[in-house]
């Protein structure tokens, strides 16, 4: 009987290793939302890393303790965090071109990595459609944990709730 437990439990692990191994080595999250104001309205709001933190879901963590570093807006432009849900790392302002604005997110915990995030401000008439996405490298335990929790569902529903919280802010202002 014994044999059978360890045969079937052998096999159990054996199949996540091997499931874990063909999922992809990267991911990509995206989530667009229409919000009306223009362009020129939306980008000091994600730009500005301060006024970024204002409705980024991420920061919202009162557990989470922050400090901002460089210039306040722009390239250059960075926030270290540490604490609460969100782990610990820093966010890096790379480019902030008026209707691409790309930051480097450099994850030291739960899991180190580096992954890129783009705000992309598409102008549609006196509204402007805005795309937050995220990509980078999904290491084998990534992997293996993405078999039990999706990174596009958790994340998704996170940039989701923030692009709601830029809409607010944007239309209300």
């Amino acid at each position: 009987m014994l044999k059978i437990i360890g045969l079937a439990v052998g096999t159990l692990v054996f199949m996540l290793l091997v499931a874990a191994w063909l999922r992809p080595a990267h991911f990509r999250v995206t989530r667009t939302q229409t919000v009306q104001a223009p362009a020129e309205k939306l980008h000091p709001l994600i730009a500005d890393l301060r006024q970024f933190n204002t409705w980024n879901p991420f920061a919202s963590d009162p557990a989470m303790k922050g400090q901002y570093h460089g210039p306040s807006q722009g390239p250059g432009a960075a926030f270290h965090f540490e604490g609460g849900s969100s782990g610990a790392g820093s966010l890096h302002l790379v480019d902030a071109a008026p209707q691409k604005i790309r930051m480097e997110l450099r994850m030291r915990k739960p899991m180190e990595g580096r992954n890129n995030i783009e705000f992309t401000l598409q102008p549609r008439g006196a509204a402007t459609d805005v795309t937050w996405s995220m990509e980078g490298p999904m290491p084998f335990v990534g992997r293996l944990f993405s078999i039990f929790i999706s990174l596009d569902r958790d994340i998704g529903t996170q940039f989701d709730n923030g692009l709601a919280a830029l809409k607010q802010r944007a239309e209300t202002r």
